[in-house]
């Protein structure tokens, strides 16, 4: 098996077998790096390279803020979840623009606020994590028949956000 074949199984074995919680922060770090490499792209020379990778890296990454988007369960997500899908609705327009226009300092913006999401939804899982290893039960810990993902400390109020559709 060549390394390509041997990463490619590895990632899949480690999205099949993933939280739907950490699937969240896997999203996020994929939309990072997409356009991490998005950015990169304004350094090539060659306008077809540029343009391109510009564009397939923001496509990606807009297909992963769509996916984030389409599985929240706005029935159950509160303020919360209509706050996300406001937000995702923002980062798709702007990536849209930015993709149509090349323009680097949007896709300098919505990477620096993705990159807080991931973060304070990273933060939010390892103080979970935490809290449970103290009471040695969490009653925010999902189930995988429930499909929800646990929320930030500061909307507790809301719950329910669906990451499975």
């Amino acid at each position: 098996m060549s390394s390509a074949n041997k990463l490619s199984a590895y990632r899949a074995n480690a999205v099949g077998s993933a939280k739907p919680e950490n699937l969240v922060v896997m999203l996020f770090d994929g939309a990072i790096r997409f356009l991490g490499a998005a950015i990169r792209a304004f350094d090539y020379e060659d306008p077809l390279d540029f343009n391109l990778n510009i564009h397939t890296n923001i496509s990606k990454t807009q297909a992963i803020i769509r996916e984030l988007n389409h599985a929240l369960d706005l029935d159950n997500g509160g303020e919360l979840g209509q706050n996300l899908t406001s937000l995702y609705n923002y980062f798709d327009q702007r990536l849209q623009e930015a993709n149509i226009q090349k323009d680097r300092a949007i896709i300098e913006e919505v990477l620096e606020r993705i990159s807080e999401l991931r973060d304070a939804w990273n933060e939010s899982l390892e103080q979970q994590a935490k809290a449970g290893q103290a009471n040695n039960f969490n009653p925010n810990t999902t189930t995988p028949s429930s499909h929800t993902a646990p929320l930030p400390d500061n909307a507790s109020e809301a719950s329910g956000l669906s990451l499975l559709g």
